[in-house]
């Protein structure tokens, strides 16, 4: 009896396991600043912080986002033109000096400079990045590989907050300069273990690719649909981070990011196995974002932070499935010569509906408890989440070939 391909374990070769330790560094590394430059830029002088309006800190950290995002979407192309590799190598050194550059800031707008420099580099290796995976894992294997650089990112994530937090005590220039030298390690990480694979010259203008994807109907619907998921995804930093603070305190986000980090390291390279030989990549990303939909809604009746925690657990459950399927539906609707700029243009809907689902968490948190009706927020996510489902699965619908072409 023949094992379909899909069905074997990933066993990652060298230029894989280079890719998934840089995005654990990456990841690490970012995480083990950025959350310190609040505290430090905006914390009491008392406490040896520099005593800045938290809404001048909020404004640098928020253009960095934005810089990111917007620059994302071009990253994909360019790597479709000069390949994945130089970009990476580019985008890590760029985040390597924007962090040491903050470690030196005292005034905004060196904060802010440095901030925006650091934006440029990530915005120069996120795309790329994806499109790299792409290129060195067979697509049926592809949801595990997203997994598992997925897994690194969230081990990244839950230890970088802490070894910034050790480093803080010997300063924030000393935490923003380690943090730094973590971006250099990554890009050497993938100088010696990523080949450099140079795309076929094609005629037209370097953007062109991103014309092609815009133009391709299926993958447009794709990704705009998918703003709605990332209006929910952006709510475990804004409502339900909000809604744990109410009910146990602000000691309560270390238990929470735990729970959401720790699931994801556990269970989602199972979980992806698991539903690679049961469940069809479509409806697996439809259910996982029905499921992130009655997760928010159900913490509408959380009245404890235990059962906060269970919702949250669900929720973490959808979003580990999302992130790989999403990415393997990206890769297969990209003709091979352009899937940097598919992964580019994909960006858009998670720039759109991180920055949507930030404005949306909070006010709808505030006008429930205005108007006496703290369901109000769940009940209007678990809505937007219950539409981006149905908006999924008409978006996906006769989606037969690994990549449907440009067809208008």
């Amino acid at each position: 009896m023949t094992v379909p391909a899909s069905a074997l374990p990933l066993r990652p070769d060298a230029a894989q396991l280079g890719l998934i330790a840089a995005n654990f560094l990456m990841w690490g590394g970012f995480f083990a600043v950025i959350p310190l430059v609040t505290v430090h830029f905006s914390g009491s002088t008392a406490q040896g912080g520099l005593g800045w309006p938290a809404a001048t800190v909020g404004v640098v950290l928020g253009l960095r986002q934005l810089t990111q995002q917007g620059l994302t979407v071009f990253g994909g192309a360019w790597a479709d033109r000069v390949g994945p590799k130089p970009l990476i190598l580019a985008g890590c050194v760029l985040r390597c000096a924007g962090f040491a550059w903050m470690g030196y800031a005292t005034t905004p707008g060196v904060l802010l400079a440095a901030a925006l420099l650091a934006g440029v580099g990530g915005g120069l290796f996120d795309a790329p990045k994806n499109a790299a995976i792409t290129a060195v894992t067979r697509p049926e294997q592809r949801p595990q590989m997203f997994s598992l650089t997925s897994i690194a990112g969230n081990l990244g994530m839950v230890g970088g907050p802490l070894i910034g937090a050790a480093l803080l005590g010997l300063g924030f220039r000393t935490a923003a300069l380690s943090a730094a030298g973590v971006y250099l390690l990554a890009a050497v990480v993938m100088g010696v273990t990523l080949p450099h694979a140079r795309p076929e010259r094609t005629p037209g203008r370097s953007l062109a690719g991103l014309a092609v994807a815009a133009r391709n109907v299926p993958f447009r619907r794709f990704t705009l649909v998918l703003i709605g998921y990332f209006i929910l995804s952006t709510q475990i930093n804004v409502a339900v981070t909000l809604k744990a603070i109410a009910l146990a305190g602000p000691h309560a986000t270390g238990p929470l990011y735990g729970l959401s980090a720790g699931l994801a390291v556990l269970l989602q390279y199972p979980l992806i196995r698991l539903t690679q030989r049961h469940i069809p990549l479509r409806a697996a990303l439809v259910g996982a974002v029905a499921l992130v939909a009655t997760s928010l809604g159900l913490m509408a009746l959380a009245q404890s932070f235990p059962a906060l925690l269970a919702c949250v657990a669900l929720y973490s459950l959808g979003t580990m499935l999302v992130f790989p399927s999403q990415q393997t539906l990206t890769a297969q609707f990209a003709p091979p010569a352009l899937v940097g700029s598919y992964f580019g243009f994909s960006a858009i809907s998670l720039g759109v509906g991180g920055a949507l689902g930030s404005v949306l968490g909070g006010s709808l948190v505030d006008l429930g408890a205005s108007v006496g009706l703290p369901a109000l927020p769940w009940l209007t996510l678990a809505a937007i989440g219950a539409v981006t489902a149905l908006g999924l699965r008409w978006a996906l619908r006769g989606l037969q070939h690994p990549h449907p072409g440009a067809a208008p």
